[in-house]
């Protein structure tokens, strides 16, 4: 067996590769398991298997696209009920709710980010224990927990969503530490406009 079909192994040699590698570190990274369990790290893609790498508060993960999973529409439909049912509970737009779940994890409820985010709004442990979730791959109970904490996100930036969505991809500490700005990481930058548009385009088919 290939030393690089270990998970953790792997995890660490990808992980240790970009940090010794700062001209990568600043570049968009791509990376491509191949038929053998082996990670391949690039810069400069040369085929579309390769998956963008993005760096957030959560660690490297892979970016997520609405067209990447192929179940995308069966469980938009599956999980629309609890998402409207949470968010009419916690008076936020549904429609933001399904951005958010679009941009964190394409409506996968078992989607796993190398820094161990878990679940349809990509809880981290810290964020599921803050919010009482016992079972983060609980569809409801990690919508419960994603809702809870973006709420109170939008209360404490004054119901700024881009701080708001900023926060929940950056930490809402990074956020103060940059004078309640967006701060100045492409990634977040572009998770935000991500969500953003999601969100208009959702309140149009939604309304």
């Amino acid at each position: 067996m290939h030393l690089l079909d270990y998970p953790v192994l792997r995890t660490f040699l990808v992980v240790a590769m970009i940090a010794a590698c700062p001209s990568i570190s600043h570049a968009d990274i791509y990376k491509y398991v191949d038929k053998h369990g082996r990670v391949l790290l690039t810069d400069k893609p040369d085929h579309s298997g390769y998956q963008r790498l993005v760096k957030t508060w959560k660690g490297w993960v892979e970016q997520k696209s609405s067209g990447s999973n192929q179940n995308f529409a069966k469980n938009r439909e599956k999980y629309a009920k609890a998402i409207e049912h949470v968010a009419t509970r916690y008076q936020l737009p549904h429609a933001l709710l399904h951005a958010v779940i679009t941009a964190e994890s394409s409506y996968n409820a078992n989607a796993v980010s190398r820094a161990g985010a878990v679940g349809l709004m990509q809880l981290m442990p810290e964020t599921a224990r803050r919010y009482g979730v016992k079972d983060r791959r609980n569809p409801l109970d990690n919508i419960n927990g994603g809702t809870r904490y973006l709420r109170d996100l939008l209360r404490m930036f004054n119901n700024n969503l881009p701080l708001a969505l900023a926060a929940y991809n950056a930490g809402e500490n990074a956020v103060k530490e940059y004078g309640n700005k967006i701060p100045p990481y492409s990634e977040t930058r572009t998770y935000v406009n991500r969500v953003i548009q999601y969100y208009k385009k959702y309140k149009k088919s939604m309304s």
